[in-house]
């Protein structure tokens, strides 16, 4: 099994809203195969606090143009990980520090990753530099 036509279709427009907003290390992973309440794990980092919240805002924005609103939102109060839940795509916004600490793609290496635009690999090879 992949991740659906429109799981990745969300999961480039929250990457590319990641990459608007300055989200350093964008990846994205195909999880269909190992969990059945989503297709996909799009994860960035944000240097602070405020930008977490900016890249919120921003993947919010325009997933709701696309007609998706989160089924389900964690995190924001704190305003170091956030988890955005679409069903199809879960979206983690983390600060910095707290990616570095759990590293969350290191529990994923195994799934494929999904294919970003290159302004967002671009991005998030600028952001690792």
């Amino acid at each position: 099994m992949t991740a659906s036509p429109r799981a990745v279709e969300l999961a480039i427009a929250a990457a590319e809203a990641a990459a608007d907003k300055l989200a350093e290390d964008i990846l994205a992973f195909d999880v269909s195969d190992q969990l059945f309440i989503t297709d996909i794990f799009l994860l960035c980092s944000a240097s602070n606090d405020r930008q977490v919240k900016a890249v919120v805002d921003e993947i919010q924005h325009r997933l709701k143009g696309l007609g998706e609103r989160p089924v389900r939102r964690e995190g924001e109060r704190e305003g170091r990980w956030v988890l955005l839940d679409y069903a199809e795509i879960v979206v983690h916004v983390q600060h910095a520090e707290d990616r570095m600490y759990y590293s969350l793609e290191r529990l994923w290496k195994d799934c494929p990753s999904v294919e970003l635009p290159e302004a967002v690999r671009m991005g998030r090879m600028r952001g690792s530099a």
